[in-house]
C-alpha cells in the first residue's frame, strides 16, 4: 500500500514527478510490498535536508538513481534502472521475509525473467521484434497511465493507479517464478529418467524453458501431460526459446481432425483433436496420447 504525501519530511521515499516510467513505478510498487506501508512524495528536485532514512530513487543521482555518468551496469551489459537497483538492494531480503524455499534461485530468476527487461528499456535498449503487428511491453503499458493529451486527469491519481497495476503484476510474476523454480527441479528429474524423445508428465508442470535450456532436454520432441479440459494433451517442443518452429510436427493427415475422424485416420482409439497447425493434439486417455506421440516420432514430418 502506498500513500502520496506532500511534505517530504513525512515521506519514506522520494522519486520524480512528471511523466512516469516503468522503472520508478515498479520500484514504488516493490517498496510498498517490502515495507507494507510506504509513503512517497514526487518532486522535481530533491530537497537538501532529507532524512538519511528516506529512500531516494530515479532522481538525485544517488545510490538508487541511474542517470549519472558512472551509473551501475551489469556484467551482461544491461544498465540498471531504479527498479533494478532497488530490487538488488531489497529483493532477496523480501523473498526471505516471505519464507520462500529456494529464495536465491527465485531472486536470480526474477531478475532475468522480469527486472532486466524493464531496466534495459528504461535505458533505451529496446527488443528487436520482427512482426507485422504492434507489440506492447510492460513498460508500454505503464506509459498508458500518464494523463493523456488534452485530458484533465490528475497526475497523482494516475500514479497511484499505475502503482496498483504494477503491484498486481509483481505479485503474479513472483507467483509464476516461484512455481517455475519448483517445477524446474521436478522436470529435470523426469528428464534424467527419460531415454527417448517423449517426455511424460503425470501433472502439468511449466516445462518448456527447462527442456529448452538443459542438456537432457535436447532429445525431447514431444511432451504429454494431463489437460485442464480433461484427458491428455500432446504438445510439440519448439527448436529454441526464440525459434518457435517445432522439432517435430504431427502428421499432415491429422491436421484439423477431431474425434471419430481423427480416430479413423490415426488408427488410435480415444484420439480427440489435432490442431490445424499440428503443434498440439488431445486424447481421452494417457495410453492414446502415448500412441499418437509414438506414431508422430516415427513418421517425423517437418513440413
Amino acid at each position: 500500500m502506498i500513500e502520496i504525501v506532500t511534505d517530504y519530511h513525512e515521506a519514506s521515499g522520494i522519486t520524480h514527478n512528471g511523466t512516469m516510467h516503468a522503472d520508478e513505478v515498479f520500484a514504488t510498487a516493490f517498496l510498498a510490498l517490502y515495507f507494507n506501508n510506504f509513503k512517497v512524495i514526487r518532486v522535481s528536485e530533491v530537497p537538501n535536508d532529507v532524512s538519511v532514512n528516506t529512500i531516494i530513487y530515479d532522481i538525485g543521482k544517488g545510490k538508487f538513481d541511474h542517470h549519472q555518468t558512472n551509473a551501475k551496469i551489469r556484467d551482461n551489459g544491461i544498465k540498471y534502472s531504479s527498479f533494478g537497483l532497488i530490487f538488488e538492494e531489497y529483493g532477496l531480503k523480501y523473498l526471505k521475509k516471505l519464507k520462500l524455499k529456494n529464495s536465491k534461485e527465485i531472486y536470480n530468476y526474477f531478475i532475468k525473467d522480469f527486472v532486466e527487461a524493464i531496466d534495459a528499456i528504461d535505458n533505451g535498449v529496446f527488443p528487436e521484434i520482427k512482426a507485422n503487428y504492434r507489440i506492447k511491453t510492460v513498460s508500454d503499458l505503464i506509459k498508458l497511465f500518464n494523463p493523456s493529451y488534452n485530458s484533465f486527469e490528475d497526475e497523482t491519481t494516475s500514479f497511484i493507479e499505475a502503482v496498483e497495476f504494477a503491484t498486481t503484476i509483481l505479485k503474479k510474476e513472483l507467483k509464476n517464478v516461484t512455481s517455475k523454480v519448483e517445477a524446474n527441479k521436478k522436470v529435470k528429474l523426469l528428464l534424467n529418467k527419460t531415454k527417448g524423445p517423449i517426455l511424460i508428465l503425470d501433472e502439468y508442470l511449466p516445462y518448456e524453458e527447462t527442456v529448452l535450456t538443459s542438456l537432457q532436454g535436447k532429445k525431447i520432441k514431444l511432451v504429454i501431460y494431463p489437460s485442464n479440459r480433461g484427458g491428455y494433451a500432446v504438445k510439440t517442443v519448439p527448436l529454441s526459446l526464440i525459434d518457435k518452429n517445432s522439432r517435430v510436427y504431427f502428421p499432415k493427415k491429422w491436421a484439423g481432425l477431431t474425434d471419430e475422424k481423427l480416430e479413423e485416420v490415426s488408427l488410435v482409439k480415444n484420439a480427440c483433436f489435432c490442431h490445424v497447425n499440428r503443434f498440439i493434439l488431445t486424447a481421452k486417455t494417457k495410453e492414446a496420447a502415448i500412441k499418437l506421440a509414438e506414431i508422430t516420432v516415427k513418421e517425423d514430418e517437418k513440413d
